[in-house]
């Protein structure tokens, strides 16, 4: 297993989290769950990077403002040390899945929230689809899994660890696994 140094290094004085969420299209959510989740990660000690309050948006009405915006997102995304995301629904948003994705690929620390208590998997092991844990072991998923704003500040959980300087235990992709279509 490969680990991913911890969240603080010399150069900056707070790791920053990318905050994955649909919550910023809705007002209600933005001022409540989402307000609650940036409170929570700041008090933690890191700098939150909310791609609804930190990204420049231009009018939705001019030319190619999507283009604009998701690459604006995925360069935060990008710079960011950790991402911390949201994944609510059953599927899950679309745009916070293709974040999750670009963390697993780009072997960031990626911690995963999500309150809903419907059942979105095909698996009893995951309660997601599986690819969502692609970038942790069969167990250790759940050391970055939270179901509860409460739980975020658990010693003994990730996000808190790596905050703190500890390395997250990430999967090394392994070179000799055959891929899906017969591949090697």
């Amino acid at each position: 297993m490969g680990r991913v140094t911890g969240g603080k290094d010399s150069t900056m004085t707070k790791p920053t989290l990318y905050l994955a969420n649909p919550f910023g299209f809705s007002a209600i959510t933005a001022a409540g769950p989402l307000a609650q989740l940036v409170a929570a990660i700041r008090d933690l000690g890191a700098e939150v990077w909310e791609p609804f309050t930190t990204n420049d948006f231009d009018d939705p009405a001019t030319p190619q403002w999507a283009w604009r915006t998701g690459q604006s997102n995925v360069n935060a995304l990008r710079c960011a040390d950790g991402v911390f995301a949201v994944v609510n629904g059953c599927p899950p948003d679309e745009g916070v899945m293709i974040e999750v994705g670009l963390a697993i690929a780009w072997r960031k620390p990626l911690f995963l929230f999500r309150d809903d208590f419907r059942r979105c998997s095909d698996s009893d092991a995951y309660p997601l689809n599986l690819m969502v844990f692609a970038g942790y072991d069969a167990h250790t998923w759940r050391f970055c899994w939270y179901e509860r704003i409460e739980d975020l500040g658990d010693p003994h959980r990730g996000l808190v660890q790596w905050l703190a300087g500890e390395d997250i235990p990430l999967v090394e992709p392994e070179a000799d696994v055959a891929m899906a279509g017969g591949g090697a």
